[in-house]
């Protein structure tokens, strides 16, 4: 089973995001936003990160999720590629993120990615899968 597949979308780009659990459907967008974001198989597990993020639903908890790896993104000139997320709720989330600070020369960004946005967002389970859509901002 794929973990995400790209979706047409003006001006931004989109994803359908799939899981068997919630934990692994979160576990597969936050792959997904990194694998736009850059060539994952030249990142390595060099530093780790703990993450609790909270929300008042599910879809508010995925958004503040992926926003978050986002920040740290940007802030900090992270990129990562391993995510283990220890428990996750309704409306929380706790978890350990692996990677490494971007190298010039041996990182190349692919795409920028700005945001992640509520336009269109949905988080349904089906036939005991559950998917997502979620839309970025470029």
């Amino acid at each position: 089973m794929p973990k995400y597949t790209l979706i047409d979308h003006t001006a931004d780009i989109g994803i359908d995001v799939l899981g068997a659990t919630l934990r692994e459907l979160f576990t597969n967008a936050a792959f997904a936003l990194f694998d736009i974001i850059t060539d994952l198989s030249k990142v390595e597990c060099k530093a780790e990160c703990n993450i609790k993020i909270s929300g008042i639903d599910r879809e508010q908890l995925l958004v503040n999720w992926l926003t978050e790896l986002l920040y740290l993104h940007d802030v900090k000139n992270l990129l990562f590629k391993n995510f283990c997320i220890a428990d996750i709720k309704d409306n929380q989330l706790t978890a350990t993120i692996n990677g490494e600070a971007f190298i010039e020369g041996k990182h190349v960004i692919k795409t920028e990615v700005k945001a992640v946005t509520y336009h269109n967002l949905s988080i349904i389970k089906e036939d005991h899968q559950w998917k997502a859509r979620i839309i970025f901002d470029l």
